[in-house]
């Protein structure tokens, strides 16, 4: 998949696609830099040490690892939120800048980083540099790049194809070594647009387990790498099993039905999220945006 990169990117991107059968399970626990602590995220130094031994890769932002993660894990790759300035209490997110150097990011022994573009937006222009200068000064220290293709609210009725493979191919063509998007509609056809591997969303949470499983077979199904999950598994009653059944249709081809089965086996209570605060009327307006 990556055979014409140099060695060191590679490697690199080994640590956050698993080289067995080049697929992708990430945890994203980066919403904080734009959402505070958000709901069933509250705590990453005690939440993510659960959940890291059944995933390829985490995305978080460089404070949250540099202060809640424990330097001696092994075994996943770091990909480091590299945009942000705004936050939620914005009319929109859009108006990003760099806030991570590259070269920052080797000095946290990043797996790779992650930009996000915002196309379609008022500040779209900014957006598309943003993902230009990172890719430009990465490629001097090896680092890969992921191109996140974001909505803010002003965007939310544009998770359709049309919108999606054009925000896709942009960010392949200006050199992301990884497109993450979300699913929709005919999405095999934005993959195969799409030059360079992508790995799905797992946007705003779903309804029921049941829905998150499907998302994930369905976007493999496609020719997606692999998913990218936050809110549906952090504010899931039992985050453990859940992503556990992901990872069994990543990456040993499980059906929906069989990762359904998985999850209802490892519902336990054990494995119950045990939540440290009552969520807010509030906290659920906050935690649907974006």
């Amino acid at each position: 998949m990556f055979e014409s990169m140099s060695w060191g990117k590679r490697n690199r991107l080994y640590q956050i696609v698993n080289q067995r059968d080049n697929r992708c399970l990430m945890l994203a626990i980066d919403h904080g830099y734009f959402m505070g602590p958000t709901h069933g995220m509250e705590f990453p130094h005690e939440d993510t040490a659960n959940l890291i031994p059944y995933i390829d890769s985490l995305m978080l932002s460089p404070g949250i690892l540099s202060t809640c993660i424990d330097p001696q894990t092994r075994g996943i790759g770091w990909v480091l939120r590299a945009t942000g300035g705004n936050s939620v209490l914005d009319v929109d997110i859009d108006d990003e800048g760099l806030i991570l150097e590259a070269e920052e990011a080797v000095r946290l022994n990043a797996s790779g980083v992650a930009v996000s573009i915002y196309v379609g937006a008022e500040h779209q222009h900014q957006t598309l540099l943003n993902l230009s200068k990172m890719i430009n000064d990465a490629s001097k220290f090896n680092l890969p790049v992921l191109g996140v293709t974001a909505v803010g609210k002003r965007l939310s009725d544009k998770r359709e194809k049309r919108y999606l493979s054009l925000a896709s191919r942009i960010a392949a063509e200006y050199g992301a070594d990884i497109v993450k998007t979300y699913y929709c509609e005919g999405f095999e056809e934005v993959v195969q647009k799409c030059p360079v591997p992508i790995v799905v969303a797992g946007g705003a949470r779903l309804d029921t387990y049941r829905d998150v499983l499907e998302l994930t077979y369905n976007s493999i199904q496609c020719g997606a790498i692999g998913v990218d999950m936050g809110r549906n598994i952090w504010q899931s009653e039992y985050p453990a099993a859940i992503i556990q059944a992901v990872r069994a249709i990543i990456h040993e081809g499980a059906n929906v039905k069989q990762a359904a089965e998985m999850v209802e086996s490892l519902s336990t209570e054990a494995n119950r999220r045990k939540p440290r605060f009552s969520i807010s009327d509030e906290d659920n307006k906050i935690s649907s945006v974006h």
